[in-house]
């Protein structure tokens, strides 16, 4: 029988879906473990090697974990809302419901080429109405909520209204924004409904706000930061402006602390964790107020209120309004102009550069409250107006930034110790006040520690009545309102200008009909153009709609009672399947994506839904499959090519009239450009001129970089597939290296895979001979076999897959070298090599064994220790220091038993020459010795 892959391969794929194997059962006397791969975009580009690496993975523990008498969830859907497809839908006219359909579809079928173990059965889609409704639900769920920070948790705004009723909101200690104003009991009695409305979206945990957006004018929508790039649009390269719009807004920092804390029980990486941490950005300090003429007061945040005397500016946030009330006669036009470009950067953008140095003068200055001294005030993008308080009080002594802030604009710079501020004689530092015309001394610091002179500090300021101690995060609120069609309609409706969210009976709000996907002229969302689209004929819908992460951020939960119409899931099926016990994807949501999720997570629990408070126990971040790409040289406007070894011998003004190219990677062998196919790929090279080697070939340069269509060096594993097997790509991309490591594709090492698992066959089947037997299995057979599963049992459990590969590997070559075709050897064996070459095992286990049922459901051998006991020992014999023999002795044997035997054996009398040794030396398990 011929190893076939190609052949058996799809059949078992149909198989395993007819045979329902992978159907994972709501209840179970089995433990559950729960595998889950980050929510996939089904892109219409289809899948490159690079994209299932961790969906490989999870297949591989899923299947193990099936082996180990688990009831497992491994469930796939898709996340199928998005701007791509409605891009699309705006260059073509098609609905995005049918591009999106379609990319599933290809999604699926290239999946299903590599045999995952999908329980497909759970499949959703964030599109689907089905599932909609209940991400409007939850939305509803959380509009009519506030959070409580006493208790630390979300209640039913219903019972703040009755607080506000009975007293107001001056003991209302719940999370708020920061200009909610006091009202009493009778005030609110007297509010209008509007006003009461108003009041309590300071309030709600999903609320109104007006909030500075990334408004593209030429799109006529929001954009996120990562889609603007210098100040424009990534799709289309439009401008980008910051703009101050009216946004659904999560409050999420109402959870920063919970956030935070919870961290610490995750199975993450600590990697991970830090920038959650990061990103979150907790932090204690002062909020310090600068005085300027007129009463008007500048408050700044610091984390080091200590270091107040070495302050020589103070920098605003480009969108402070306060800057033209600032900014004298002489300076602004400067300001001005700085203005117009800073605050229209991403902050994204402004916090990642950090060496790039910008600012503008608005010719006022402040007090510093301390030491009295002036202090010039400046507008600079580095400040953020959403973090602190949007006034940063420059210490160039003490802050990187600040540092580099003061040397590009010649601003002096103080400096301020950690301990006592002295100078160069050991005096304590006295700064000069222009305000009282006297030296203000600032020992009363003197001799502390950072953080007990930061306390001080902070006590002084609150004395004098110029500042507050203050925790503050760098989280904000995340920005809820989308500009664009293809997204999750909000379940909001307006009457007489109040938002009011829609009955749990009337959902889903369906996505209406629209004639196009562009917004309005006047820039109203694409939802403006739907037609007698109106709660109950005459209340006007919200019509932004939500944001891609809405429905990424509960799908776990989903997947686990996939067809209730009734309830989002129900709390039996969230009891038993519980947290998500693997969770892998890439590092790209390790904030957004998880941040939220965790949020919605905790907001659940909070209400009642659910019985746990995070959504992923143990996560693992998959590195990339990095593309091998390939390049050639062009002059600079002409058209003529340059082999890439010339290139190496050019002068640096020759390689600067050279333009780098990427070539697609088929049109390149060991480095060597196919010059026809090119031509005919890149038609403006049909009449070129070609430089070639000496050697009359023309060579590319190589570099190693993210495997993209746009840098054509995307290797699609249809082919791979095709080309070996599935199973020899699914064992490649787990040999290539650890897991969490990203690593260049490189088809040189493929064969080896594909080899192993010709070697594997070979084990059953020499030609159309079976040669299995059914002969007890020696010794050193079970030695090999019981190492192995130990091995394996080890590797998938800690997810080191390309050790588990080599462990196997070696364990064939042992098993060939011992001929061993034995059932009792080969079937356990199997069963170690089918979560990672379900195929190949599948097609041996019922045509060689003669199995019935699928392999899935076979059971992972038991390791036993006694076969690893070593119960005899090979001893090097070592005569005058020079090894002349070998004896193999019983592993507990004695010196005196070792030394007899060894004085008898012929070779060693040999040795000896009739001689008797002067010393027996026995090291016990290692060598002997004899010194003659």
């Amino acid at each position: 029988m011929d190893y076939n892959p190609q052949e058996y391969e799809p059949k078992w794929q149909r198989y395993w879906q007819d045979s329902q194997v992978y159907r994972a059962e709501d209840a179970s006397s089995q433990p559950k473990c729960y595998v889950l791969d980050m929510f996939p975009y089904p892109s219409g580009a289809g899948l490159h090697v690079g994209h299932p690496l961790g969906y490989i993975a999870t297949d591989i523990f899923s299947r193990f974990k099936k082996l180990k008498g688990y009831n497992v969830l491994h469930p796939m859907g898709f996340d199928s809302f998005g701007l791509p497809a409605e891009q699309y839908a705006i260059e073509t006219g098609q609905h995005p419901a049918l591009t999106t359909a379609e990319n599933i579809d290809t999604f699926k079928a290239q999946l299903a080429k590599i045999g995952f173990n999908y329980d497909w059965n759970r499949e959703i889609r964030t599109s689907n109405p089905d599932y909609y409704r209940w991400t409007q639900w939850i939305f509803i769920q959380i509009f009519e909520s506030y959070f409580d920070k006493k208790e630390q948790k979300a209640k039913p705004i219903s019972q703040l209204i009755a607080l506000f009723e009975k007293e107001g909101n001056a003991n209302a200690n719940a999370a708020c924004n920061e200009d909610t104003p006091l009202f009493t009991a009778h005030e609110w009695q007297h509010f209008s409904e509007k006003e009461q409305s108003d009041r309590l979206m300071h309030y709600r945990l999903a609320y109104l706000a007006d909030a500075y957006v990334n408004w593209c004018p030429a799109l006529g929508m929001v954009l996120a930061n990562d889609e603007v790039k210098d100040g424009l649009s990534e799709r289309g390269g439009h401008p980008v402006e910051r703009k101050l719009m009216k946004q659904w807004m999560m409050r999420i920092t109402a959870y920063a602390d919970r956030l935070l804390e919870n961290l610490e029980d995750l199975q993450w990486s600590d990697a991970l964790k830090e920038m959650q941490r990061n990103w979150i950005g907790k932090s204690y300090g002062c909020e310090i107020d600068f005085e300027l003429q007129g009463g008007v007061k500048l408050t700044a945040f610091t984390t080091r209120i200590d270091t107040i005397y070495g302050v020589t500016y103070l920098a605003l946030a480009p969108e402070l309004e306060i800057i033209s009330e600032l900014t004298t006669a002489e300076q602004q036009q400067a300001v001005a102009q700085y203005v117009a470009y800073a605050k229209n950067r991403s902050e994204r953008e402004r916090q990642a550069e950090v060496k790039t140095v910008s600012g503008v003068f608005t010719g006022s200055y402040a007090l510093n409250p301390f030491s009295g001294a002036k202090v010039p005030i400046w507008v600079a993008d580095y400040v953020l107006s959403g973090y602190g308080t949007g006034v940063v009080m420059g210490v160039p002594a003490s802050d990187e930034r600040d540092f580099r802030f003061a040397t590009h604009f010649n601003l002096p710079i103080v400096q301020v110790l950690d301990k006592t501020q002295v100078d160069e004689n050991g005096n304590v530092v006295e700064a000069y006040s222009e305000k009282e015309g006297k030296m203000v001394n600032s020992a009363f610091l003197d001799g502390l520690e950072v953080k007990e002179a930061i306390q001080k500090a902070i006590e002084h300021a609150e004395s004098q009545g110029v500042g507050k101690g203050k925790v503050n995060f760098r989280l904000r609120d995340a920005a809820f309102s989308r500009q664009r069609y293809w997204g999750e309609p909000m379940p909001i409706y307006y009457q007489e200008g109040i938002p009011k969210p829609l009955k749990e009976e009337e959902l889903p709000l369906l996505l209406p009909t629209i004639d196009e996907y562009r917004p309005t002229a006047d820039g109203q969302p694409p939802l403006a153009r739907a037609k007698d689209w109106k709660y109950k004929g005459k209340y006007e819908y919200e019509t932004t709609t939500m944001p891609g992460w809405a429905g990424s951020s509960w799908y776990f939960l989903r997947y686990q009672d996939p067809d209730n119409r009734r309830e989002f899931a129900a709390r039996s099926h969230t009891d038993y399947w519980n947290q998500v016990d693997l969770y892998v994807g890439g590092t790209e949501h390790a904030v957004g994506h998880l941040l939220y999720s965790r949020f919605w997570t905790q907001f659940l629990y909070d209400r009642g839904h659910i019985a746990f408070k995070e959504p992923f126990k143990r996560l693992v971040n998959q590195g990339m499959i990095q593309g091998k790409s390939s390049l050639i040289y062009r002059l600079k406007e002409e058209n003529k090519y340059i082999s890439a070894d010339l290139v190496k011998n050019y002068t640096k003004e020759e390689k600067e009239n050279l333009q780098q190219l990427h070539v697609w990677i088929e049109l390149v062998e060991n480095d060597t450009l196919n010059i026809a196919k090119y031509k005919k790929w890149r038609s403006e090279a049909a009449q070129a001129e070609f430089v070639f080697s000496k050697d009359g070939n023309f060579y590319c340069d190589s570099q190693v970089e993210k495997m993209s269509k746009r840098l054509h060096n995307v290797v699609n594993p249809d082919d791979i597939v095709r080309q070996y097997s599935a199973d020899t790509l699914r064992l490649y991309e787990m040999f290539l290296g650890p897991l969490e490591f990203s690593k260049p594709w490189d088809t040189s090492g493929i064969e080896g895979v594909s080899k192993f698992l010709r070697k594997v066959w070979r084990l059953f089947y020499d030609r159309d001979t079976l040669l299995l037997t059914e002969e007890a299995p020696t010794e050193a057979e079970l030695k090999v076999l019981h190492k192995t599963i130990k091995k394996i049992e080890d590797d998938i459990e800690r997810l080191s897959f390309n050790t588990a590969v080599s462990g196997l590997m070696i364990c064939v070559n042992e098993l060939q070298d011992l001929k061993c075709h034995k059932r009792a050897i080969l079937e356990p064996f199997l069963v170690l090599l089918s979560p990672l070459a379900p195929h190949l095992c599948e097609e041996l286990w019922q045509n060689a064994l003669g199995k019935k049922d699928s392999i899935v459901l076979a059971k992972f051998p038991t390791f036993e220790a006694r076969y690893l006991v070593e119960n005899q020992i090979e001893y090097p014999i070592s005569i005058n220091g020079k090894v002349r023999d070998k004896i193999t002795l019983a592993a507990d044997i004695s010196a005196a038993e070792a030394e007899k035997i060894v004085l008898q054996s012929e070779s060693v009398q040999k040795w000896l020459e009739g001689k008797s040794p002067k010393k027996f030396i026995f090291v016990p398990k290692r060598i002997i010795n004899l010194v003659v």
